[in-house]
């Protein structure tokens, strides 16, 4: 069955698309019994040589598999496959933890015909904990990765951790008058903060552009997307979004000269953004995605430091949990973020209703805000008056079942 899409200005998503739609990947998941009963290993494969771009976290305490995907990248800038286990960190496991990823990495070339530089890896999960290699390895050895919504809908699963829903996007843009796909895959629930999380994203497109520009780009869009998201405060020790970029939609090679780079661009962001609120919404206890909307403000990088410092506000997630329009925790939160404001000149809206006008409080319906934050998606508006920088964040209220969740990770 041909797949719907659905208008997003000179993009179009693709409802049933994901890592699988971009032309040349396959990808897959199963259950090793790492885990008791969910998905715990998957694949995504290239069928040629992909250009490859990541990010990763900024915690200093880095996971191995991240030590070894950065040097798989590095010495030819591409990627065939990555493989991904779950429930397990593999992390602060020393030497031990530095050589069961290389095992990976080298079990994962030696399944699909590779050289280990042509593999990257990735692990989420509980840190500390040796990984299961007696299971992981065979597991590794049973992945057979194909191009259809099933498969790439198993690896979704086989990522996740406290996750409560896959997170998949694909949307497809012109470039060269070629339609270029660009399929996304994430997980992430709880230790979400921005610079990277207990978060990992796969990118793949079928957009032919060199190594060092897909890094550019990948660079440009995370900095307004995924480092916009926050949900407890803490930034975990294994994340990254990693991007593979096959080639096979025929475009002239993109770079930021070319006529199309920033439509290109602005897909890639669209992907991202989604990804981001997807995480954003299944915050762990989460009932609520909360977005916060800063204009006005000295620069864009300003205006999204704002954005980060409300949505991450402790204070105001629990309001919105519990629907009371407290404006004022918003404004507080501007105060302390480190960027220079006017104190006389701001403008605070939740969801539709002024609250605060050029910093003077402003009558509104207590109904009418409660109605708006009983929603599923609440929207926080700020005018700062002061400059033509604007930027976007997203999070999630805290809930009663956070520290449930937490209180009982390992148990």
């Amino acid at each position: 069955m041909a797949s719907s899409t659905a208008s997003c200005g000179q993009m179009h998503k693709i409802t049933d698309g994901s890592v699988h739609t971009p032309l040349g990947f396959k990808a897959t998941g199963l259950h090793t019994k790492v885990k008791r009963k969910r998905k715990d290993l998957g694949a995504i494969v290239c069928d040629v040589p992909a250009s490859a771009a990541a990010v990763y976290t900024l915690n200093q305490i880095q996971a191995a598999p991240l030590d070894v995907t950065r040097e798989s990248i590095a010495e030819e800038g591409t990627l065939r496959a990555v493989v991904v286990n779950s429930g397990q960190a593999n992390a602060v496991m020393g030497k031990v933890g530095v050589a069961d990823a290389y095992e990976m990495r080298d079990r994962t070339a030696q399944a699909f015909g590779l050289e280990p530089l042509d593999v990257a890896i990735a692990s989420t999960g509980t840190i500390g904990e040796r990984l299961q290699m007696e299971k992981i390895l065979p597991g590794i050895e049973a992945l057979h990765p194909e191009a259809n919504p099933a498969s790439a809908n198993a690896f979704a699963e086989s990522i996740l951790t406290t996750d409560t829903c896959t997170k998949e996007t694909c949307y497809a843009t012109e470039i060269n008058g070629k339609t270029v796909h660009i399929g996304a895959v994430a997980k992430g629930s709880g230790m979400i903060h921005p610079n990277m999380a207990t978060m990992l994203s796969f990118v793949t497109t079928d957009a032919a552009i060199a190594p060092e520009h897909l890094q550019q780009a990948l660079s440009e869009i995370t900095d307004r997307t995924y480092n916009r998201i926050t949900i407890d405060g803490d930034t975990s020790t294994n994340d990254m979004v990693l991007t593979l970029a096959s080639g096979k939609a025929g475009n002239e090679p993109l770079h930021p000269e070319h006529p199309d780079w920033q439509p290109f661009i602005q897909a890639l962001q669209c992907v991202a953004e989604e990804q981001s609120k997807q995480i954003a919404r299944d915050g762990e206890g989460a009932t609520k995605l909360v977005e916060v909307n800063v204009k006005g403000a000295p620069t864009d990088e300003d205006a999204g430091k704002i954005a980060k410092q409300i949505v991450g506000s402790d204070l105001l997630k629990t309001a919105v949990f519990g629907t009371d329009g407290n404006w004022g925790r918003i404004i507080c939160a501007i105060g302390y973020s480190g960027v220079t404001i006017n104190p006389e000149t701001i403008d605070i809206a939740i969801g539709p209703h002024l609250t605060l006008s050029q910093s003077e409080p402003v009558n509104f319906s207590e109904e009418a805000v409660t109605a708006h934050l009983k929603q599923d998606e609440v929207f926080i508006d700020v005018e700062l008056n002061i400059g033509d920088g604007s930027g976007k964040a997203w999070g999630c209220d805290l809930t009663y079942d956070y520290v449930r969740i937490n209180a009982g990770y390992r148990t």
